[in-house]
């Protein structure tokens, strides 16, 4: 039972004239008479147990996407029933309005909706529906809780595919009709043409000149030149740290999201230029995998693979990432590490695992920045800002000597806020590709 605001109302309506002409004798008389009234009222009220509750979620909603998600109810009893419900979301789901007021007659029903917008992703479960049942007075109430299970799974909101049309426009450019005209490593032949000053003389194709039909006498012969384009159905294997060091916050949202928002953007990349595309979400144990997905398939896999994953308070195990990489692929591939190092003492374990990587395949550590930390550095109007100036200067030196140990032991490093690390990795996959190393 629940006591309404009106129940106060009507009790000091009577009690205060009451008390103020001095007849205290009538106060008990006049509570009595409300304490009668409030419970007939209570006793016309329907009983909320007799509504059966239905609810209806979409399923899947983008970060900050709203979501629209429905509860039926339909009364079971004899009595009109007048409620206030409930419908119960954790917090971070923003359910908006999260209070219904319903008029439900006998034998019929009727819908309430609520709005979520998430501000953060994962699982959001969706808690019980409470109903207040209230009589015809509204000066009491009947209330029940009642089982109406729901589950919204919340995907990484891909803010980055903003980014998307212009790196493909460039990639149509290194595999379109303007070929790459170098040669190394990672590239396909892709054909012939006469040879320009300036071309590497490596790339000459001798058996091709000589078999040219030239003019007798011909004073200089033309020479035929190989054209070469980025290799296709390369490997691109995509590690996140998902460890103690991803939970950070940075421009309000942790470094966990911003990872995942680089591999998206990568991975849709790399699959419109025709590579496989794998990815390890791990701390001491996989938390999430993609393997074998192409194609339009691929996206979906990995945001369905990413939306439950949360940081774990402990540090990653680097050791289990070279046979990881090893079950991926047997070939050479790019190997994609997006991890933190700010700090060289928690990045021991992956400086150590570093060489194991870097003497077969090519390793870029993708990691992002804090520009809070660089701003500190401006500011020594005061005391306290020296002394967090000192501090910001003492972690840039960190990651850059992190940086540096990275790149002497073969790999390439890629440092970026949250908004701009997405776009930079993506310009390192095509400028690897641009160069023939991929």
């Amino acid at each position: 039972m629940a006591l309404t605001r009106w129940f106060i109302a009507l009790l000091a309506v009577g009690a205060f004239p009451i008390i103020a002409i001095g007849q205290f004798w009538a106060l008990p008389a006049w509570v009595a008479l409300v304490l009668l009234v409030t419970a007939i009222d209570l006793a016309l009220a329907a009983s909320p147990r007799k509504l059966g509750v239905e609810r209806t979620v979409p399923g899947r909603a983008r970060l900050g996407e709203p979501a629209i998600t429905t509860v039926r109810l339909t009364n079971l009893g004899t009595r009109r029933m007048r409620a206030l419900v409930r419908d119960a979301w954790p917090p971070s789901a923003q359910a908006t309005p999260s209070r219904h007021r319903v008029d439900v007659p006998a034998g019929e029903r009727r819908s309430v909706q609520t709005v979520l917008t998430p501000f953060r992703r994962g699982r959001r479960v969706a808690g019980d529906v409470t109903v207040r049942s209230f009589g015809p007075f509204r000066l009491a109430a009947r209330q029940a809780t009642l089982r109406a299970p729901g589950e919204l799974m919340v995907l990484p909101p891909f803010r980055s595919r903003a980014h998307l049309p212009s790196r493909l426009a460039r990639l149509r450019e290194l595999d379109g009709a303007t070929s790459l005209m170098v040669r190394g490593q990672g590239t396909e032949f892709d054909s012939l043409r006469d040879y320009v000053r300036g071309d590497d003389v490596r790339s000459i194709d001798w058996r091709a000149t000589a078999r040219r039909d030239l003019p007798s006498p011909v004073p200089t012969p033309r020479l035929v030149v190989r054209t070469w384009r980025p290799e296709r159905d390369r490997r691109v294997v995509i590690v996140i740290d998902s460890g103690r060091q991803a939970a950070a916050r940075i421009a309000n949202e942790t470094r966990l999201d911003t990872a995942f928002e680089s591999s998206l953007l990568l991975a849709a990349l790399a699959s419109a230029a025709g590579d496989r595309v794998e990815l390890a979400v791990l701390d001491r144990r996989v938390r999430a995998r993609v393997r074998g997905t192409t194609g339009g398939d691929l996206l979906a896999s990995m945001v369905e693979a990413m939306a439950p994953v949360e940081p774990e308070l402990i540090e990653p195990d680097w050791a289990m990432v070279p046979a990881l990489v090893r079950e991926a692929t047997s070939q050479s591939a790019l190997v994609v590490l997006c991890t933190t190092i700010d700090a060289p003492g928690a990045s021991r374990a992956l400086l150590g695992m570093l060489p194991q990587l870097t003497k077969r395949h090519r390793v870029v550590v993708a990691s992002v920045t804090d520009p809070d930390i660089a701003a500190a550095l401006n500011d020594r109007s005061r005391l306290d800002d020296v002394y967090l100036a000192a501090a910001a200067e003492r972690a840039l030196l960190d990651r850059d000597r992190v940086a540096a140990a990275i790149k002497r032991l073969g790999g390439d490093v890629v440092l970026g806020a949250p908004e701009a690390l997405p776009p930079r990795l993506a310009d390192r996959y095509l400028a690897l590709k641009a160069a023939g190393l991929l």
